[in-house]
Parts: structure tokens; sequence; C-alpha cells
């Protein structure tokens, strides 16, 4: 899909604002943030979920497993709540994340959940709001369906381990920046913090000049 915002207009923004990040720009690839063609917040989630606190390859197998217990090879909301936990946790799913799908399933049919149409049409922190509210779902995974999924402009995943050590590496910090410290940063990045964010996961990846 196309993405929300002229990303050329966001790079001369990030630049201006932010020398040394202007250099991560010029070395890394560019940025392709874009909204993703959803099939529905409860899949992304559900997916989320599982993959917590798992290795790829091992969350892969599980959710794999889970999927092949529906039709298709597509878990709804209801057949979901419909289904024992025998087979659920056979999958491989802990007691604590079938609770969290449980919740996920009836959060996704009462609305709270909303549609990816109707996600489009509110705003970052009503998301945050409405998602955070699901067992298992925290402010991070909000932030990551935010950026990838939706390809909103001005997130600032405070909580990400990469965004932050990103930035202390780049401004050669002995310590990463707090959440709140970061906050305060990233400020000269708005209305662009989702691009700056990306950047700084690229400063991994890339050489950077001598102090």
């Amino acid at each position: 899909m196309r993405p929300l915002f002229d990303h050329t207009a966001a790079l001369a923004h990030l630049r201006a604002a932010d020398p040394r990040l202007a250099v991560v720009i010029e070395r890394a690839p560019r940025c392709d943030l874009a909204p993703r063609r959803l099939g529905s917040l409860f899949e992304v989630l559900l997916r989320a979920i599982v993959y917590q606190q798992l290795n790829g390859k091992a969350a892969a197998s599980i959710l794999a497993r889970v999927e092949a217990l529906f039709p298709k090879n597509r878990p709804t909301p209801e057949a979901l709540l419909a289904l024992s936990d025998e087979p659920l946790r056979a999958a491989g799913l802990s007691r604590n994340k079938l609770a969290a799908l449980r919740d996920l399933a009836a959060k996704t049919i009462d609305g709270t959940v909303p549609t990816p149409a109707a996600a489009r049409k509110l705003s970052d922190a009503a998301l945050v709001e409405r998602l955070t509210a699901v067992r298992g779902i925290g402010p991070w995974t909000v932030h990551m369906l935010l950026m990838f999924d939706l390809g909103r402009p001005d997130v600032l995943p405070t909580g990400d381990f990469g965004v932050r050590e990103g930035f202390r590496k780049l401004h050669r910090k002995r310590r990463q920046p707090t959440p709140a410290e970061l906050e305060k940063q990233a400020r000269r990045w708005a209305p662009y913090r989702s691009v700056a964010a990306w950047y700084l996961w690229r400063v991994h990846e890339i050489e950077l000049p001598p102090a």
C-alpha cells in the first residue's frame, strides 16, 4: 500500500533537525515504512502473543500448529473461543498465552479490538489505550503495529531496546537513555519519529564516522 506520508519530506526534516541522525540516513538503506494489507488485527495480535519471549523458529512452529487447528489455517475469534484448551495447549501454548488469546478473541468480538478500517481512523493514543486492554499486549506491541502494519509516521517506541541502544551508540553515551530522556530528545524529530526510530535500528548495521 502507498505510504501515509512523504518520505522525502520526512528525511529532509530529520537531516535538518539532527545532524547525527543525518549521518545514519546517508549511510543506511532508505526507510520503507508503509501500511500493510491487514487481514485483521486479531491475526496480527495473535501472532504477536505467540511470538512473545520465544526465538523465531520455536514461535513459528507453535504458530503453525495453532493455525492448523482451524479451517484453512485461519483462526477466528469465534472458532478460538469454541475450541477447548487441550488442543491449544498441545500445540505449545503456555497457560498465560492461552489466556491472552482467549481475551484477545473476546475483546475482538466485543469491539475493543477494531477492524483494520476502524483502526485507521483512530489516533495512535486511542489505539494504544484500546489494544493494551487485551491481556498480554503492551505498548511496545502496539507501537510495532502502528509503525509496521498501519504505517504511522510519528510513533516513538521508547521501550524498544534496539532504538535506545541505537541512540546510545549514535551519541556515544555510556548508558542507554531512559524512556523519558528519549522522549525529550525525540521532540525535534516530530512529526516523523517512526522514521527516526527506523534509522536508530540501522545504526547497528553501518560504520559511524570517528568522534
